[in-house]
């Protein structure tokens, strides 16, 4: 394995890890080495089939149930990576959901439960990881954020909101353990080949399409290399950035 973008030997918990761009990043991460916790909350037959990939080729891996948007599950689930694997280097804020809709016909429940399973989870699991994290002098704390959260999307006021709030949250919290050698970044994916966006209508979906400049649909593998880049220690010298992974669309 080359030392380039190297992941040896670090441990890593990538909530939502079990579908879509967490799948793909918890793949990543321990193609580069990284001992991985693979966090679910209802599916655990998509994470363990996470864990057994990783395993076939030798690497090491686990599958934990929480719901990250409850403090304590979250607490859990770091407690769950230090007990397995010995130490946490790396935490990916994955976990999320949309509940779209117009403003006026938005429910106070949808507003809710997208505020908490995005934004308040990446509060939660950070918190957690830095307790640890401050005591090692060593950390990455990556944000699955949006292009939402930048440029704001019709019918996502809570999807764009919890976004834009894990952007300032990034912002907020480089500032605060930044001499403790930790760092803090998001990436911003914008249209990604997922589930989430297989539900969107077709129309919709080539309308949203005609906004991007390389005219195409992201990755999730492409999602995947940006998070590796950030919790490489190649990227020691980033904190507090939004790295946009959307073909372009926010361009800035």
């Amino acid at each position: 394995m080359s030392d380039l973008l190297s992941l040896q030997d670090k441990v890593a918990v990538v909530t939502g890890g079990s579908r879509g761009i967490g799948r793909a990043v918890a793949l990543e991460l321990a193609r580069r080495g990284a001992k991985v916790v693979v966090n679910y909350n209802k599916s655990p037959e998509a994470a363990q089939a996470v864990v057994s990939e990783i395993q076939s080729w030798g690497g090491q891996a686990a599958a934990f149930q929480a719901d990250v948007s409850d403090a304590a599950a979250a607490q859990n689930l770091i407690k769950c990576a230090i007990d397995t694997f010995g130490d946490l280097h790396i935490l990916v804020n994955n976990a999320g959901i949309t509940r779209d809709m117009v403003i006026m016909m938005m429910s106070e429940q949808d507003w809710d439960t997208v505020q908490d399973t995005n934004l308040k989870s990446t509060f939660n699991c950070s918190k957690a990881a830095v307790k640890h994290m401050l005591r090692k002098r060593y950390g990455r704390i990556i944000s699955i954020a949006s292009v939402a959260g930048q440029m704001g999307n019709p019918g996502q006021t809570n999807y764009s909101a919890s976004k834009a709030g894990q952007i300032g949250f990034t912002k907020a919290l480089a500032r605060e353990v930044a001499a403790r050698n930790i760092t803090v970044n998001a990436v911003a994916p914008g249209f990604v080949d997922t589930e989430i966006l297989a539900s969107m209508p077709p129309e919709t979906l080539e309308a949203a399409l005609k906004l991007v400049p390389l005219a195409r649909k992201g990755k999730p593998e492409e999602i995947a290399y940006a998070v590796a880049f950030l919790a490489s220690d190649q990227a020691a010298y980033i904190t507090g950035q939004t790295l946009g992974v959307d073909g372009g669309m926010a361009m800035m």
